[in-house]
């Protein structure tokens, strides 16, 4: 289903590009995702709506099965990739949980800027990209995916969340539908 319309006010919110996590192997080449996520990011600041850069700086302390990796984490680890161009006006927001909403002062931000919708793209596709597109759809707003700014770790992840979350979250699509549908607001 093609996406259908942004709101008057939507953000863009970018996940987890972070220095550590773009240096994981990814089911898709990360240079692709960053690419597109730099497209959105132009036109984003063009129209001079909200930006969202988001990286991760820890974990839920709940118990899990599956192990923490207990490997010192690099200095740079939670820098965010300088391909993003961070700009002044952009909101950074440090999560510590796999979603940008449930650990920070995010959806306060928003709400405070007027922000109805956001597109969401980053990775990885299956925790932090569905954990936050999963809290933004439960706080009111209305959620897009930018599909080909995202990547896994796990292609089982990745397409999971494409063809069977990300419909009941939201609208799906690709990064230029996301540009087609700006460039009908401003003509």
């Amino acid at each position: 289903m093609p996406l259908t319309t942004l709101d008057l006010n939507t953000a863009l919110v970018v996940v987890d590009l972070q220095q550590g996590i773009v240096a994981l192997p990814t089911v898709h080449p990360i240079g692709d995702v960053v690419k597109q996520t730099r497209v959105l990011l132009d036109a984003f600041r063009s129209c001079e709506l909200p930006v969202v850069l988001v990286n991760v700086a820890g974990g839920a302390p709940g118990r899990t099965e599956q192990p923490r990796r207990s490997v010192p984490l690099a200095e740079d680890w939670t820098d965010l990739i300088p391909e993003l161009d961070q700009q002044p006006r952009d909101i950074t927001v440090t999560k510590h949980s796999w979603g940008a909403f449930a650990t920070t002062d995010l959806q306060q931000q928003l709400e405070s800027r007027g922000v109805t919708q956001v597109v969401i793209a980053g990775v990885a596709t299956g925790t932090g990209v569905e954990a936050t597109a999963r809290q933004a759809y439960e706080a009111g707003f209305n959620v897009t995916l930018a599909v080909d700014a995202m990547t896994d770790m796990r292609a089982e992840a990745h397409d999971c969340s494409i063809a069977k979350v990300f419909p009941r979250l939201g609208e799906t699509g690709t990064t230029q539908d996301v540009i087609n549908l700006l460039d009908k607001r401003s003509a």
